[in-house]
């Protein structure tokens, strides 16, 4: 895909268009992110309240926020943000995908795969090497999708499978 000179990418659903979100675009993120949260029932952003805590985030150089819009109304689309941290294995950060997010309506049309190839372009530009995902073992859809595009739950070196612990806080 070419780049344009807004940095905007052509997608391959009906218009819509791939770019880096900014502070600018917090209530459009917030808004993308409740209702990926709302459709699997957890909590997430309120976009009547969170805007500005999201907002700020977008300010961050460790965040990265990619998203999917149409055009020429810019109607939300889909979403991928990510983290980047320090690692001591290697110079540059670590990515680390926390939500990619499609609208239902517009899933299968290529626009997930868009949103995450930008952001994989993006993390390694910045020196990332590794970009992790957690995926729920039961969402079989989310596995078979990661798995197309490249990822991988076997470590590459050793072949035995991966597995993330968690304990809250």
């Amino acid at each position: 895909m070419s780049t344009h000179a807004s940095g905007e990418e052509p997608g391959p659903a009906a218009g819509a268009r791939i770019r880096i979100a900014g502070p600018t675009d917090a209530e459009l993120v917030t808004r993308l992110l409740h209702d990926f949260n709302t459709e699997f029932d957890c909590p997430g952003p309120d976009p009547d309240r969170d805007v500005p805590r999201i907002e700020r985030l977008l300010n961050r150089d460790d965040v990265l926020v990619v998203v999917a819009t149409t055009d020429p109304g810019g109607h939300d689309v889909g979403i991928a943000s990510l983290t980047l941290r320090p690692t001591a294995y290697w110079d540059g950060p670590l990515a680390h995908l926390e939500d990619l997010y499609v609208r239902p309506d517009l899933r299968s049309r290529g626009v997930g795969a868009a949103l995450l190839d930008r952001a994989r372009a993006e993390v390694h530009a910045r020196g990332a090497l590794e970009l992790h995902i957690i995926v729920d073992d039961a969402d079989v859809d989310a596995r078979r999708f990661y798995e197309r595009n490249g990822f991988s739950h076997l470590d590459p070196d050793s072949g035995s499978g991966m597995r993330l612990f968690l304990r809250q806080l």
